[in-house]
């Protein structure tokens, strides 16, 4: 069962509670560049992203709010470390949220301006514990540990709280999997706010996405987790595509799915470029359906029986399939095209 967290909008979007779990992203873009990061949010919303963060180093990003804003369609977040001047004026410009951490921007009469300005605007707060960045009271007391990170983030919700915010999302992140995952598992018995889940500096595309399935994946099979970041050292793109491959493989969205085999000796067809170009379409598909791409009748309409089209391959050809009936016969050279004609034809109705 899904841990029950409270509910908070971020702009047109809704988090916590019973909605879905969200997919977010990060601009690789100079903010003070106001047309870069425009585009770049506009081509993760593409992408599927639900919320995008950008990061607000100094008071000419900040000031750029406002026209990325009026820009844009996705929830934006700024990012914001030590100044309470730079949270300020990006609520002013109109942001959706903000990622501060209250107890590095000074002393409690700054806490409590970007609080009350946060709660006049509705603008909800993201506490962003890092086990690498970690205060040095906490590490003195409990080591760099899982309980080390808790009790950071709820030094940072009492100093809001103290306000009366209640607003307030919490991440947890480490680089280690292990790590990370108790510490959102204590996060998670210890708070009803919403939780956004990460692996921080998690590496390259691939050994990145890894990292953050084993984690992210853990944490959402236990209910756990109201937004994600797959973080990788790549195109901010690929986190987007990753986060929502994984809420897919999980059944936490409506994305289309792909299932294919891993293939063996029986395989007479070139089944490897098939099911690229078939996970690629359905990257842009809105209908909630299951692709099958099987290399061999072995593997064919009976394993892929649930999927709503297939294909299952034989001597350089392959059968079609639809909710494990077989349709017709195709020689190899008209797979593709019959069954995106299948697809279409789904996406259509949607």
């Amino acid at each position: 069962m899904r841990r029950k967290s409270l509910e908070v909008k971020i702009g047109n979007k809704k988090i916590g509670g019973e909605n879905p779990v969200l997919v977010q992203s990060m601009t690789t873009a100079y903010t003070q560049d106001a047309a870069s990061t425009i585009a770049q949010i506009n081509e993760l919303s593409a992408a599927g992203a639900d919320i995008v963060r950008f990061t607000v180093p100094d008071m000419k990003a900040a000031e750029n709010v406002a026209e990325i804003k009026a820009n844009v369609k996705v929830p934006i977040v700024a990012d914001i470390h030590f100044d309470y001047r730079l949270a300020l004026k990006s609520i002013e410009g109109g942001i959706d949220k903000i990622r501060i951490n209250p107890g590095n921007i000074g002393d409690k009469e700054r806490v409590r301006l970007v609080a009350e300005k946060c709660m006049e605007r509705k603008v909800p707060i993201r506490i962003g514990v890092n086990a690498g960045s970690l205060e040095r009271e906490f590490c003195e007391k409990y080591g760099n540990t899982p309980r080390a990170m808790v009790e950071s983030a709820k030094y940072h919700v009492s100093l809001l709280e103290e306000c009366g915010m209640k607003d307030i999302v919490i991440s947890l992140k480490a680089s280690d999997v292990p790590k990370t995952y108790e510490a959102y598992k204590m996060m998670a018995e210890e708070c009803d706010y919403p939780l956004h889940l990460g692996v921080t500096e998690a590496g390259t595309e691939y050994g990145g996405i890894i990292k953050s399935a084993a984690g992210i994946g853990g944490l959402l099979l236990s209910g756990i987790g109201d937004t994600i970041r797959v973080s990788l050292t790549a195109n901010p793109v690929e986190e987007v595509r990753a986060g929502k491959a994984l809420l897919a493989a999980l059944n936490l969205s409506k994305s289309a799915r792909l299932v294919s085999c891993p293939t063996c000796g029986r395989c007479r067809i070139n089944l490897f470029p098939i099911a690229k170009a078939v996970e690629k379409r359905l990257e842009t598909v809105k209908a909630p359906i299951t692709v099958a791409v099987m290399g061999c009748a072995v593997n064919g309409p009976g394993e892929a029986r649930e999927a709503d089209f297939g294909i299952a391959g034989g001597d350089n050809c392959a059968v079609l399939f639809k909710k494990g009936e077989i349709i017709r016969k195709l020689p190899e050279s008209e797979i593709l095209n019959v069954l995106f004609e299948e697809i279409e034809k789904a996406d259509k109705n949607e």
